[in-house]
Order: structure tokens, then C-alpha cells, then sequence
């Protein structure tokens, strides 16, 4: 998460477009804000998270854009010696920030991965670390000017990105040599590229899964489960891959699905999968916790390109609020995310975060001459009522700030009553995203829901959760049998990396199919042309499939295409960390064998 912060503060400051008005305060604890900020509370709080706690998770949440306002030609700015005289909370966290600086003092009791990360750079230039991270609208959009101090006067050189890896010349080389796209055939050849390109903050948080990550794994598997059925003698002589999807007509039958924090794999994050979308007239949602904003994304777009929305609720007036905004935009639907009350335990994502801020730890001590002084009786006493004010039951907040770094908001109290409310606010259909139940299914259908996402967080929520294939699989036949199946549109999403498997949503009932990772990779790799060259080879494989299986449209698709007998026969999945610390018995030795 601290990594993420990092990358974060200097992206998003480093290009903002107008001066910020505030005089500097010598000193300021938390500081109301004015009407100017026609947002709920829970919801700046929230996007000051983003600000620093997002890796995978940047533009949280539309809220009214502050208004420019001339600098005051009385604020003369903040000087460096000033600057650096704030570098705790006595006198209040100060942070530069592309030319400006930010008192962040407030964000140090909201950021839920701890203060440090943020304390580190007190006093300094924290440009290049967040310029990793956001774009250029970040600060309008979620900051108040009042925590904008004044412009930085005098020089002072960006401070180093701590989260950058020892590795990062060797990346560099591989990056510097990429394969030409002519050489990238399959989606999993993106994924292979990524791994020796991408940082490890970015690997680890768009490849990761939940603990033993068996439903990651699963979520792919299960598609070499279901054979094909092809038919002969069919006239394929014009494959259509044409269809609807909430009533929007697109070329292709898959989407480009919601997946956080794109900046981290490449500069232009989400604009440059707005664009490829574009091009190829492929539908993309948005990610609630986009690097940029849903509106510079939606500003990269072509002329009648559509774009859905994705939402995660973390107060009713600010998710309101978003709907609201997102609409005036015209995306052309609300997916509001439902399997995350609380996140996955993403181990892989959780070490790299404990050793970076095991190196801050250790990092402090040797900036901190005293550090070694014994605490004198005023410290005893704070550490004590620290230890001594009640923790939520069953909660490990070490842990909790470990498991991302994305800042996901999290409302316990959603229920079915919510979601219901959330669709009167808006006329855009309304989609329900982490269904895992037959069950679920058709109370959304019973409920007036236009659509549901058949989806497990890609394996990073509960582990041994199901495979949406294996859901649909279920859940169509019971549909039908109650008459509910031209009242609901599912859609699915997970472990796809096959036009043939898109192929085996559709038959099995889908209406269309997301895909997260692999644009992530292929954006990572090669920009906007990698995720154009990622829908094109899936256009294609799906193409040639339909012709082979004898079927020239999308709606002649059905389950009598499909061999689902092997479906439910489930190998037991491979322990990686258990086997390998098991040493196996051994056999008796001969005698000349010892």
C-alpha cells in the first residue's frame, strides 16, 4: 500500500493545471472544508485514500470539481527550509508535490495501510513517487484547496521512490528488447511479457489471488473441463460475432472489464485501453478505482464508443453522487460490485508490502539518531492508551492493511433493500457484479435486476469459491425452469484466455464476457496496440471456432455445442506450499547403498 502511495503522489500532482490558493498555515491539524466540497465526508476521506493507498486503485470517486481559483497574490509560497520544518504531526505532515505543496496531515488518520508511508516523505518531494501513479486531474478533482499550502519556492530535488526494486535495471533491459507484436499469438503471450516487464507492486497485485489461490487457478481449469460438439454441413461461409449487451449493440461478444490501477503497468493506464476499445469497437468498464478519472477516460473515446461503469458503494450519499456523475457522462451502465465486505488475504501482495515496510522501518531508524533513546514516561503513557482504545472484534488491522493496495470501499450494510434503491436513482441499467449462486441469481431476476455478473473477484476474494463456469452451468437450466431467463442477462467473467472459452460462456447461456487481467498485461506491455492486438486475436480465435463448431451467430450458440460431462470432475488441486516442505518417507536402504 505504501508502495502504491508512493507512485501515487507523484503522478497525479505532477501535471495539474492551475496553481493552488491557500497561504500557508505554519501549523494545521485536520481542517474543516467549506461548501466547495459537495460531498459527503465519508466520501473525501475515501478519495484521499486513493490518493496515497492505491496500486491497482486511483480515481475512487466522482465528486464536484473544485473550482479554480487565482492564487492569492498576497501567498507568497512555501519555502524549502519551511517545508522541511513539517515532517510530524506536532507541526504537521508536509509533502511537495509537482511544484506545490500539500499539508497531508489529515490523510495520516484515513490511510488504512498506517501513516508511515506518508510520513517518510514529510518534508520532502514526493513528485516522482506519485507522478507513478496518477494522472493529471487527480488533485482538482479530490483534493479541497485548502490543502494546498502555496507553490514550493526554491529548489529541491524529488526524493527517491522507495518502492522501486532492485531489479528494476534488469526489467528495464527486458523492456528496452520487447517482442515485436508480430511474435505475441496467444493473450497468455501478454501475461509472459508482463511478469519481465512489470514492477513488482504491478505483477503482484494484477496476477495474484486469495491464499492458496485454488479458485485463480480453477477459474481457468474449469474450462478445459468442457468440450465442443461441433455440428457438419452447416453453411459458415459469414460468421457474425455481432451482439447486444444491455442493449447496446457491439462488435464483439466480450468486454474489457473493470481491473483498477492500469497506470501501474503503463503510463497512460485506462486512456490507452479507452482507445484501443475504440478502435475496435469493444465495450470497456470503468474501474471505480481507475488511475484517471472516468471523464478523462471517457474523453480519450471515439465518436459513439461505450463505456460502463463500475461501482463500489462506501456511503449512500457518495455512491448517489457517482451514479449521478458517471450518467451525465452517458456510460451506458452501473455494475455495482457486491463480494468485497471485506478483502481477500492476497499473500503475495501482502509480502511485498510487509518487506517494504520492513525496509521503511529500518530505513527511519537510521534517519532517526534517537531512535535507540528508551521511551521517556510521556511515549509509555501514549503507547499505553493506544494499546489500551478497543479493536473491532476479530480484527487484525496489521493484517488488514497488508491484504491491497487499492483502497477498496467497503459497506457491510449493502443488502438486497440497497440495491434496489440504487436503481431508482438512475435510469442506466443496473448490474449485480461477484454473484456466485444459483440462489442469487434468481433473487436478482425476482427483483427486477436487468443483469448479474457471474464473477469471484478473480480469485481474489474467498478462496475454494467456485468457478463462474460451473455457476452458469447450474444456474441456466433453473432459470428456464421458472421462466426467468429472458428477464435477467448474466454475464461472467474469470479465467478466460481462449476465444474458445468465450465461446463456452455463450453456449452455456451468457449474454457476454468480461476479461480483466489480460488487457491489464497487454496494456502493460504495448499501450494502446497491445490491447488492440488482444481483442483481435480474441475476434479471431472465436471466428474460427464458430466456424469449426458450425455455428454463424452468436444467438445459434446453445448448450447442445457443449460435452459437460467431465465439467463437475474436479481434480484435487495441487498444494504448491504444502508439498513443498512434505519430505515423503523413505524406502529401506541396502547395504551398499549407504
Amino acid at each position: 500500500m505504501k508502495i502504491l502511495l508512493r507512485r501515487n503522489l507523484n503522478s497525479a500532482l505532477r501535471t495539474i493545471p492551475r496553481p493552488c490558493s491557500r497561504k500557508p498555515v505554519s501549523t494545521r491539524k485536520l481542517s474543516t472544508r467549506g461548501p466547495i466540497l459537495a460531498r459527503s465526508n465519508t466520501a473525501r476521506k475515501l478519495a484521499l485514500a486513493v490518493l496515497f493507498g492505491s496500486a491497482i486503485g486511483g480515481s475512487v470517486l466522482f465528486s464536484t470539481k473544485h473550482k479554480s481559483v487565482a492564487l492569492d497574490t498576497q501567498a507568497k509560497g512555501v519555502s524549502v527550509e519551511e517545508l522541511q520544518k513539517h515532517i510530524n504531526e506536532d507541526t504537521g505532515i508536509w509533502v511537495a508535490i509537482n511544484g506545490n505543496v500539500y499539508d497531508l496531515t489529515s490523510f495520516l488518520s484515513i490511510h488504512p495501510g498506517g501513516p508511515q508511508i506518508i510520513k517518510k516523505y514529510a518534508g520532502k518531494n514526493a513528485s516522482k513517487i506519485f507522478n507513478k501513479f496518477h494522472g493529471p486531474d487527480f488533485i482538482s478533482k479530490y483534493l479541497s484547496p485548502e490543502d494546498c499550502l502555496g507553490p514550493l519556492l526554491g529548489e529541491l530535488g524529488e526524493a527517491e521512490d522507495i518502492t522501486e526494486a532492485d531489479d528494476d535495471e534488469t526489467r528495464k533491459v527486458f523492456r528496452d528488447n520487447l517482442p515485436p507484436l508480430s511474435e505475441i499469438f496467444t493473450l497468455t503471450d501478454f501475461e509472459y511479457v508482463a511478469k519481465k516487464i512489470c514492477s513488482p507492486t504491478a505483477w503482484y497485485y494484477y496476477s495474484s489471488g486469495a491464499e492458496d489461490e485454488v479458485t485463480l487457478r480453477e477459474n481457468h481449469n474449469a474450462f478445459s473441463r468442457i468440450f465442443f460438439k461441433p455440428r457438419v454441413l452447416v453453411d459458415v461461409a459469414s460468421v457474425d460475432l455481432s451482439t447486444k449487451m444491455l442493449g447496446t449493440w457491439t462488435s464483439v461478444p466480450f468486454y474489457v472489464s473493470a481491473a483498477a490501477q492500469a497506470k501501474l503497468g503503463h503510463p497512460d493506464g485506462e486512456l490507452s485501453i479507452s482507445r484501443g476499445c475504440g478502435t475496435e469497437d469493444a465495450i470497456q468498464m470503468i474501474s471505480h478505482y481507475s488511475s484517471y478519472s472516468a471523464e478523462s477516460i471517457i474523453k480519450e473515446a471515439k465518436k459513439n464508443q461505450s463505456h460502463w461503469y463500475q461501482l463500489y458503494v462506501t456511503g449512500k450519499d457518495a455512491a448517489r453522487q457517482t451514479v449521478e456523475s458517471v450518467a451525465k457522462l452517458g456510460v451506458k451502465a452501473l455494475f455495482v460490485t457486491v463480494d468485497t465486505p471485506e478483502l481477500g488475504r492476497r499473500e503475495k501482495d501482502m509480502k511485498l508490502r510487509a518487506r517494504l515496510e520492513a525496509s521503511m522501518a529500518s530505513e527511519s531508524e537510521k534517519e532517526s539518531p534517537n531512535s535507540t533513546a528508551p521511551p521517556n514516561e510521556d511515549e509509555i503513557n501514549d503507547n499505553k492508551k493506544a494499546s489500551d482504545e478497543p479493536k473491532a472484534k476479530g480484527a487484525d488491522q496489521g493484517q488488514e492493511d497488508l491484504k491491497s493496495n487499492v483502497v477498496y470501499g467497503r459497506d457491510l450494510q449493502v443488502t438486497w433493500k440497497d440495491i434496489v434503491e440504487i436503481k431508482s436513482w438512475t435510469g442506466l441499467p443496473l448490474v449485480i457484479k461477484g454473484v456466485q449462486s444459483v440462489e442469487d441469481i434468481v433473487l436478482a431476476a425476482e427483483n427486477g435486476i436487468e443483469a448479474v455478473v457471474l464473477s469471484n473477484h478473480g480469485g481474489r476474494q474467498l478462496d475454494y469459491a467456485r468457478a463462474p463456469i460451473e455457476v452458469l452451468a447450474d444456474a441456466m437450466p433453473v432459470l428456464r425452469e421458472r421462466g426467468l431467463n429472458d428477464k435477467i442477462e448474466i454475464y461472467i467473467d474469470g479465467g478466460v484466455r481462449r476465444g474458445g472459452d468465450v465461446i463456452k460462456c455463450l453456449a452455456l447461456g451468457a449474454k457476454g464476457v468480461g476479461l480483466g487481467r489480460v488487457f491489464l498485461y497487454a496494456n502493460a506491455c504495448y499501450g494502446e496496440a497491445g490491447v488492440r492486438k488482444a481483442i483481435e486475436l480474441l475476434r479471431e480465435e472465436i471466428r474460427l471456432d464458430m466456424r469449426l463448431l458450425g455455428v454463424s451467430k452468436i444467438e445459434d450458440l446453445g448448450p447442445q455445442h457443449l460435452d459437460l460431462r467431465n465439467l463437475y470432475s474436479r481434480t484435487p488441486p495441487r498444494d504448491n506450499l504444502y508439498y513443498g516442505n512434505y519430505e515423503p518417507l523413505s524406502p529401506p536402504r541396502f547395504a551398499h547403498e549407504e
